[in-house]
């Protein structure tokens, strides 16, 4: 019998990173101009709330957190999404984080990140982590290549990640079964991965699912 083939998986917002990305990158977007600050915050706090709740349309947010981006074109967006991680991404990546990835690369473990945060804000953070492979929310592209602000498949949000996990496991021959999997992930809205995973380890779990981790007897990793 062979042995199983070891993965694993990160949530990517207050997982690894102790801010939201997208959420940040929503404000950065109103710091160098390009949205009305008080508009976009109401807007910005009221999706994140319902994140926090478990209620968000994720349709509905990821229209509202790429319009500003698509509105600006690619030339400009992406310069800005350079500012970004070097302002704002690059000063919250803990070494802790990064230890903590580089472990399971050195023990031969294959890491993914996978995450409710949209591909354009994500690609660039998982590569500052080291790690190839990333699952996020795809996005829709018109016939120039740029982004349309719609969805692309199954979003990796709440069960959808659960979908795109297997779609992911499928495209490599890979069985469930065949798989060791240890999924680390701050948020109640991963419950479903969680459940699907080996070792879930609430990782600065937020209230619920620190509650739900002490009940199952699930590990608790305060990484920040």
């Amino acid at each position: 019998m062979t042995d199983k083939t070891k993965l694993a998986l990160f949530d990517l917002d207050h997982t690894l990173l102790p801010i939201d990305s997208d959420y940040s990158w929503g404000t950065f977007t109103t710091t160098i101009g390009w949205t009305d600050p008080v508009e976009f915050a109401r807007r910005n706090d009221e999706f994140y709330a319902h994140y926090q709740a478990g209620t968000l349309d994720v349709h509905d947010y990821v229209r509202f957190a790429t319009e500003a981006a698509r509105l600006k074109g690619p030339e400009e967006a992406l310069a800005a999404r350079e500012r970004f991680m070097r302002e704002v991404i690059a000063p919250v990546i803990h070494p802790q984080a990064l230890e903590l990835v580089r472990r399971h690369q050195a023990a031969g473990d294959e890491v993914l990140i996978i995450t409710a945060t949209n591909e354009f804000v994500t690609q660039p953070i998982a590569e500052a982590f080291g790690v190839q492979q990333l699952i996020a929310v795809e996005l829709e592209r018109d016939a120039g290549g740029w982004i349309t602000g719609e969805i692309r498949g199954t979003p990796s949000f709440r069960e959808g990640k659960v979908r795109r996990f297997g779609e992911w496991l499928a495209a490599r021959g890979l069985h469930r079964r065949a798989a060791e999997v240890t999924f680390y992930s701050d948020s109640i809205n991963d419950l479903p991965l969680m459940d699907n995973a080996d070792y879930p380890v609430a990782t600065n779990p937020d209230d619920r699912l620190r509650a739900l981790a002490l009940e199952r007897g699930w590990r608790i990793l305060e990484l920040f």
